[in-house]
């Protein structure tokens, strides 16, 4: 196959290790080619705008925009865009919000390099792909109810070690409002302390430490 053909790649990872890696990996395919790589969000804007790549595998988490931030940019100017994120989280909620931001694929860095192969091969081809352990972990808190914004805010004060007068503090509310949130909280993420609420809270991805 020549280059013209091949599938052309945007690969956006702050790691430079992990971007010679994925590249490595994409360079051993006939029907593949590494059309640039970016280092942070905004440098993932600027070359997709300079490259028009035909796939995107976009780090969740990178130092300047959310890799979520970065696909929503990309999106609205290109709404052909194809973008898979590539994650080391599990986070349903981070899940959740680059499937409904227009993510083609959502990918776990630990899976076989082979399955991230597949993937390109059928995001380029117009398909929607979501690993079925990924699909797993989506589904168990499919219905559940979600935080709002100011509950996710009161939990990322908790994570902060701060007590209920220090949130209302920051937060510009009561200490009775606060107290009623946590309550939501732990009711919503099934916590049975403050502690536990973080935790389950960073697990899924609705706050970062």
């Amino acid at each position: 196959m020549n280059a013209g053909q091949a599938i052309r790649i945007l690969c956006v990872d702050d790691h430079p290790l992990m971007r010679e890696g994925i590249a490595a990996v994409i360079r051993n395919e006939p029907d593949m080619t590494i059309a640039a790589e970016a280092s942070n969000g905004r440098e993932a804007i600027l070359m997709f705008g300079e490259h028009q790549p035909d796939v995107t595998l976009m780090d969740l988490r990178l130092p300047d925009l959310s890799g979520i931030d970065a696909l929503i940019a990309i999106r609205t100017e290109f709404p052909d865009a194809r973008v898979i994120m590539l994650t080391t989280f599990e986070g349903d909620v981070e899940i959740q919000r680059a499937l409904e931001a227009g993510a083609q694929g959502y990918m776990l860095k630990s899976m076989p390099r082979r399955q991230l192969l597949d993937m390109i091969r059928k995001v380029h081809a117009g398909k929607k792909h979501v690993p079925p352990e990924v699909a797993a972990f989506l589904a168990e808190h499919l219905g559940e109810e979600t935080l709002s914004r100011r509950e996710i805010e009161v939990l990322t004060k908790m994570a902060g070690g701060n007590r209920n007068s220090d949130i209302a503090e920051l937060l510009f509310i009561s200490e009775e409002t606060v107290k009623g949130h946590i309550k939501h909280i732990m009711q919503k993420l099934g916590a049975s302390d403050r502690t536990q609420a973080v935790a389950i809270g960073v697990r899924r991805g609705i706050i970062h430490l």
